[in-house]
């Protein structure tokens, strides 16, 4: 018996979403093509490397555009769940291309320590300020629908990394200009790279556990299962699955079999206490279950299908 649970998470921001999405990367476009010319000119590295940190943001941004616009249109008989785990394969995305950008900062901060060149730190200095800025204000912009969306939060953590990197370019220059440690460059360069492989990794790992249906990591289902067993007329709970479906769907299915042959009333009593259950303690808001009575089956926990 399939049932859809009333409680939604669901917070209605998706036209503020876009909106700020559309002003982070015209803000970003605007960076790189500055920092890219600023970077030629003055010979800075760590600016051409920020620039090209700033092209992986439009980049994400776009694709975490199109990925909130795609998760708004509704299911369809060839898209029964919609297109509500867009947002989960644009995070994805967005932590693969964090990473790959990481590794080709390293390479080039490794080939320019061998090889440091004399930079024009003014330029480095004023283009990173302006970068700083920018990026800033879109971190403030995307920060509050980071914090619950993680498609958001991979288009937030682009460009907080990417304010960071820029704050590393601003100190590299002024030490440039006042001290003449051009190597500064290079090894600023080599630690924001590091920063974003850590900061990269931890999303990809969380937006692929979404991905390969894997149990949240805070739902205990051994409790679960205790806790509904518990019932007087459940005799055994097997064949679970829990999975996230993205955001706002946290997703139980489940066999249970019952003590005695019930009517179907009885059963959707024993299902809305379920329900009410795993939603006030797990946050489970879809619930399938199917009923059985001295159904031939296994009754492991968990069953490969």
């Amino acid at each position: 018996m399939n049932h859809h649970h009333g409680h939604n998470h669901s917070h209605g921001h998706g036209d503020f979403k876009g909106r700020n999405l559309l002003i982070s990367i015209l803000l970003n476009i605007l960076i790189t093509v500055a920092q890219v010319i600023g970077g030629v000119l003055s010979g800075s590295l760590a600016l051409l490397s920020d620039a090209l940190h700033n092209f992986s943001d439009v980049i994400s941004l776009v694709v975490s555009y199109i990925a909130n616009e795609l998760s708004k249109k509704k299911a369809s008989f060839q898209k029964t769940f919609g297109y509500k785990r867009a947002e989960i394969l644009a995070a994805f995305i967005n932590a693969a291309t964090l990473i790959v950008v990481a590794i080709l900062l390293i390479i080039e901060a490794v080939e320019r320590f061998q090889n440091p060149q004399d930079i024009e730190s003014n330029l480095v200095i004023w283009l990173s300020g302006i970068a700083i800025l920018g990026n800033g204000f879109s971190v403030v912009l995307l920060k509050k629908d980071a914090e619950a969306n993680m498609n958001m939060k991979s288009a937030y953590l682009h460009l907080f990394t990417d304010m960071m990197a820029s704050v590393a370019v601003l100190i590299g220059g002024l030490l440039m200009k006042y001290y003449k440690l051009f190597w500064v460059d290079s090894v600023l360069t080599f630690i924001i790279a590091l920063y974003l492989i850590w900061m990269g990794f931890d999303l990809l790992k969380t937006s692929t556990k979404v991905l390969m249906l894997f149990t949240p990591d805070a739902i205990p289902i051994k409790k679960i299962v205790t806790e509904i067993n518990a019932f007087s007329s459940i005799k055994n709970v097997h064949h679970v699955h829990v999975w996230q479906l993205n955001e706002d769907e946290i997703h139980l299915e489940a066999h249970i079999d019952f003590t005695e042959d019930i009517t179907l009333s009885k059963f959707n009593k024993i299902l809305h206490e379920i329900e009410e259950l795993v939603f006030h303690k797990y946050d489970i808001n879809h619930v399938n279950i199917q009923p059985e009575f001295g159904k031939d089956d296994a009754k492991d926990v968990i069953v490969q299908d």
